[in-house]
């Protein structure tokens, strides 16, 4: 394999299913070595943001519902299944579980994608507190907000693949 195929096979899904981010990246050379978490991350980052409102909607739209139908059919990403374990998501009470469900179609419903968090160090109260507040925010902020978090999420796995010094 080459090294632009090396370099997608491992970074390509940072982004949720989007390696085009990293295919761009790398040819427009913004790759530099020795690779970073904070390098891959600036580079990957300058092209989420260059690209198009419709391409970043389907970045946004690539990430799945947090605990749902494909949490439960066992179809998450390798990467998204870790989050959410590790957010506790996979060891919800049935009450949690549907409200869950509830806030995942209002939201998705109000803004035309999945609400989106970096879980990480967050437990279930954390992320049902912010689902609860961030539902009532404007498509505008909520939009912005989303693809903050999905960069945060982009920069914690990175952070998993190319542990600093």
């Amino acid at each position: 394999m080459s090294a632009r195929g090396d370099f997608i096979e491992k970074f390509g899904g940072v982004f949720e299913h989007s390696p085009f981010i990293a295919e761009r990246a790398y040819d427009a050379g913004l790759i530099l070595v020795p690779l970073t978490a904070k390098g891959v991350h600036a580079a990957l980052v300058s092209i989420f943001r260059k690209a198009s409102r419709e391409e970043r909607l389907g970045v946004l739209r690539a990430h799945p519902d947090l605990a749902g139908r494909l949490a439960i059919a066992g179809e998450l990403t390798e990467d998204s299944r870790q989050e959410q374990a590790g957010a506790g998501l996979d060891r919800l009470t049935p009450s949690e579980h549907a409200r869950f469900t509830e806030l995942n179609a209002a939201y998705t419903e109000k803004f035309g994608f999945p609400f989106i968090i970096a879980v990480k160090g967050l437990d279930r109260q954390d992320i049902l507190a912010a689902f609860e507040k961030r539902i009532h925010n404007g498509a505008e902020e909520e939009f912005e907000t989303a693809t903050a978090q999905v960069e945060k999420i982009a920069l914690l796995r990175l952070q998993s693949i190319l542990p600093e010094n």
